[in-house]
Parts: C-alpha cells; structure tokens; sequence
C-alpha cells in the first residue's frame, strides 16, 4: 500500500511517499480499514517538526483521524462488515498505525459508523477537532442552555465546529475572527456576534455584547496570549478552557478574583496514555455528532482537499494559519 512516512523530523519534505506492507488481520476484534480520506491537524505540523508523541516513535505514519470503508473483520467483530463505511480517531501519534496511508488496522471498538448524509472527505475531517470542541465544551465546562459563549478563531477547524455545538446546546456564542469573510462564515454557522481581533478590542468587544457581564465560558483555540487576554472577558465563576498549553508565565491574580474554573483539554489522551473507558466515551460523542450531522444541525467545512502523495503541500498550506475550517487527503 502507498503510505506517508515519515522518518525524521522538520520541515514538510520529511513527509515521503513510500510503499509498506498491508496491514493484515492479526486478532479477532480487528478490522481492516482501507481509507478514503484522512483529516490533517495542526497536531501533524507539531508532530512533524518537533518528534513524535510516544518513544520510540520513527518511522512514523501520520494522521490521527480518517474514514474509509471495512475490507476485512476478524471473527469476533460483530458491529460491522465488509463495505460498512466507517470513521473514527485513532493512530498518528508515533510509529506505523497513523491514516496518512491507503489502508489502517484497528480494534473495531475503536470505530464508528460514518455519518450518512456527508462524505468521505467531511467525514475524515472531522472527528478530532468534534472530540476536542465537545469535551472541552460539554466535559469541561458543563454547557448548559442559555449561557454566553466565547469560541476563538471561530473560522478554524476547532471553532467552525465549536460554534455549532454550543449553538445545538441552545448557547449564545460570539467568536473572534481575522476577517470580514471569516464573520460572514461564522454567522452562517450560528454565530451571534463576531470580533475581529485585528481591529477591535477583545474585552470591550465582549463586554458591549455580554452587556457587561463577560462571557460564562470561553474555548481558547489560539495560545497563550489569547488566553491571558481572555481572563478579564470572562463573567465571574466562568469556565476557561484551553486546548493548549497556556505557558508557564501566567499570572492568575484576575482569574483567581473572578473565581474561574481553568480546564485543560487533550482529545488525544485516552489514546496517549490506554484508557478505555475515555476511548468509550469518546465513541458516544461520535455517535451524537454522527446524529447532529444527519438531521443537518452540524456541518463540516474543508476548505481544500489534497491527493495523498501532495502531503507536503497540505502541511505547507496549514502551517500559513489562515485555513477556514479543514484540509483534508484523499486516498483515490
């Protein structure tokens, strides 16, 4: 099978196309995958550049999500069948299990039945940033009807989804965006208010919307002088999350006053360190968004896809951190 590999790190040509093995059936609780698409991630870039997330880990295969269709089941596999289509988060961390590659073996526990009412591609795309914005809002903020939300980079991979479920859990969202095209896309998505950071003040912006209440919660997707800039937008005994790491230099004196719960959000967890019953409760978020998706209450936006053997190009072009939405491989 055609595969990306990648066996040192830097800059995107690290990325080659190589011919490896088909993964085989080895237990009874595996499927073979062969894959129509695989989402790409800013945690690829990372993973890329700076060494692979286990030891040990080169060479390594990329891509943590993707979809495809069952070539094969083992013989306990009860929960699908050869042609059943398929997607799931899982791999892309380290060695050869990763979904740059046309073909990917896995427990089948570790997958769900793909959404029906869009394809490959979307399907892909979506489930790591899906995982990440529903933790991160229903787990780690406890979102509850009615409440204010602050979504940052609202037009990215995490926030274009972000807005829709917060949106779905009956919220009033605002978001932050770079340009007017951006707003006009996170409006489409249910946006009620849209900040261009490039010209407007953050905390003023929020409070005139908030009528002075700051936000309950807020889902930092940038880094940490967003999030240091977050902390007086915030309503008091709010929740701020953030999927990155804040830095080590923060001075938590306002955050302590207004009584914030701070939260930390990994979707690769479950993942990095074997724990099955978060790999389980991710499945059932999977599931919700599969039924979201199908009664058209939330949709996947990839901005532009590549062929497989155009990796290098795909990476290039998220690393220019203006994507609105997802990029996205295609295996045909």
């Amino acid at each position: 099978m055609k595969a990306i590999e990648m066996r040192e790190t830097g800059g995107p040509a690290v990325l080659q196309l190589v011919d490896r093995p088909r993964p085989e059936i080895g237990g009874p609780d595996d499927i073979l995958v062969r894959l129509k698409a695989a989402g790409v991630n800013p945690v690829d870039t990372k993973i890329r550049s700076n060494g692979t997330l286990v030891p040990n880990g080169l060479p390594a295969v990329l891509g943590c999500d993707g979809a495809g269709v069952v070539e094969a089941a083992g013989e306990a596999v009860t929960r699908f069948k050869p042609g059943d289509e398929v997607w799931f988060c899982w791999g892309g961390i380290g060695g050869p299990v990763g979904n740059y590659a046309e073909y990917i073996l896995l427990d089948n526990h570790l997958a769900q039945a793909k959404p029906r009412e869009i394809g490959f591609v979307e399907a892909a795309a979506a489930p790591l940033v899906l995982l990440t914005a529903w933790e991160a809002l229903h787990d780690r903020a406890r979102l509850v009807e009615g409440q204010r939300v602050l979504i940052h980079a609202g037009a990215g991979g995490v926030g274009h989804v972000a807005i829709q479920l917060a949106k779905a859990a009956g919220a009033r969202v605002c978001t932050t965006v770079s340009s007017p095209e951006k707003a006009d896309f996170a409006h489409a998505l249910g946006a009620e208010y849209c900040i261009n950071y490039k010209e407007e003040d953050l905390v003023e912006s929020v409070m005139a919307w908030s009528e002075g209440q700051g936000v309950d919660i807020a889902l930092d997707t940038v880094g940490p002088e967003v999030f240091r800039k977050t902390v007086p937008a915030m309503a008091h005994y709010g929740d701020l999350v953030t999927i990155l790491d804040p830095g080590p230099d923060l001075d938590l004196k306002e955050a302590r006053v207004r009584n914030l719960r701070i939260s930390l959000e990994l979707m690769l967890t479950p993942m990095l360190r074997d724990l099955p019953r978060a790999r389980t409760h991710q499945g059932e978020i999977l599931r919700r968004c599969a039924k979201l998706i199908d009664r058209g209450d939330l949709r996947i936006h990839v901005s532009e896809t590549f062929p497989l053997a155009q990796v290098q190009e795909a990476h290039k072009r998220l690393e220019t951190g203006h994507v609105t939405g997802k990029l996205a491989l295609t295996m045909d």
